[in-house]
């Protein structure tokens, strides 16, 4: 099939294959497949680009198993954009193909209509109640709320994006992420249905018009002029990449605002109070992706964490758990087998607890039997003098 991917020659040219992204990429280190790394990936992309191969199945599939982790860009010494030339082929795949089938377009559809999403977890929740759901071989929580916390404003200094699935799923993160912010003193407000999801899974999935309509819905939502918090890791990259996405000014402005809240929290450490409860026992933190690879502020998440709980790093430079938003669900084998590993240095780190600010990676990794908790959720147990378990 010959398609026209419209990818930058010139960014395609700043990889010289020189390999040094090899040992960072996941789906590289678990198969050994050069058609599964960034420099092969990019080297099909310039093949169909220039008519050299067509882009049949094997393309696809090599574009289909990137997990998207961009740890490939911090080890490269080109500064090649990866990140950007694999959501660009997507898109071109998806607009020009039928790389997303129908049935994944629903899906993904559903996460924007944040009202159909919640009923539809509640009856997921009720299906995996009777055990209708196979909870683990789908990387779910064990046990999905049936019904949610409300989730109230108690000010307008800072709006904390609440998200789709997390919301769905995950509420309670949210709130101790809200009681951690006010005891700086800050008041909390949230957004409503109509900006309740960044788009990330659109975008990583080449749907740009699906990722665009909600970019600009999230905006539009948004109170103007104050600090837009995110406790998620993806989607905090997603709208710090706004401006890029629209390519507007407006967008831009927006992205300036966004701050993961670890970064916000990090800025001004001593507005935290001091713990209640000191924690003796290390807390391993597993670095989202998107907070290290993309965003930059893995850091923050210890200088506000280790205020509270000894921690422990992982030998592991960062390396993804293969979680990938929808990556765990779409490629089962390939993420189980990335998972093993991380699962294997948390194991030799001998920390029982992991921090882990993406609530994709919790849930990935809690689905190998593993206590994951968000950094905040540790901080609030500290602040209120209550157990980690």
């Amino acid at each position: 099939m010959t398609i026209d991917l419209g990818l930058d020659p010139d960014e395609l040219a700043t990889c010289v294959s020189c390999g040094l992204c090899l040992p960072h990429c996941p789906t590289f280190r678990v198969t050994g497949d050069e058609m599964r790394s960034p420099r092969g990936r990019i080297a099909l992309m310039r093949a169909v680009e220039t008519g050299a191969i067509e882009a049949g199945d094997e393309f696809v599939d090599a574009m289909d198993t990137c997990v998207q982790c961009r740890g490939c860009e911090p080890a490269c010494p080109s500064s090649v954009p990866f990140g950007r030339l694999m959501t660009d082929t997507r898109v071109a795949l998806a607009e020009q193909t039928s790389y997303q089938p129908w049935w994944r377009r629903i899906g993904y559809r559903t996460l924007g209509n944040h009202r159909l999403l919640l009923a539809g977890s509640s009856l997921l929740a009720v299906a995996q109640r009777l055990r209708l759901v196979p909870s683990r071989r789908l990387g779910l929580p064990a046990r999905l709320p049936i019904r949610r916390p409300a989730l109230r404003s108690s000010g307008c200094d800072v709006v904390l994006f609440t998200g789709c699935v997390m919301d769905a799923w995950m509420r309670d993160t949210h709130l101790a992420v809200q009681r951690v912010i006010e005891s700086t003193g800050a008041g909390v407000t949230f957004l409503g249905a109509e900006g309740a999801c960044c788009g990330a899974l659109h975008d990583h999935a080449g749907l740009a018009d699906q990722a665009h309509a909600l970019a600009e819905r999230v905006i539009a939502a948004t109170p103007p002029d104050i600090p837009v918090l995110l406790d998620s890791a993806g989607c905090g990259a997603a709208m710090k990449d706004y401006g890029r996405l629209l390519g507007t000014r407006d967008a831009a402005a927006f992205s300036s605002r966004v701050l993961d809240v670890h970064e916000w929290l990090a800025a001004d450490i001593d507005r935290l109070p001091e713990p209640t409860r000191v924690f003796d026992e290390p807390v391993a933190v597993q670095d989202a992706c998107h907070l290290r690879h993309v965003q930059g502020a893995h850091d923050s998440v210890r200088t506000v964490l280790g205020r509270y709980v000894p921690i422990v790093e992982l030998a592991d430079d960062g390396l993804c758990c293969g979680a990938g938003g929808a990556y765990s669900v779409m490629q089962p084998e390939l993420a189980a087998a990335i998972r093993e590993r991380k699962v294997g240095f948390i194991d030799r780190s001998g920390a029982r607890t992991v921090a882990s600010a993406n609530p994709g990676c919790a849930m990935h990794l809690q689905a190998a039997g593993l206590c994951v908790r968000h950094p905040l959720e540790i901080v609030d147990a500290a602040m209120r003098g209550l157990p980690l378990d």
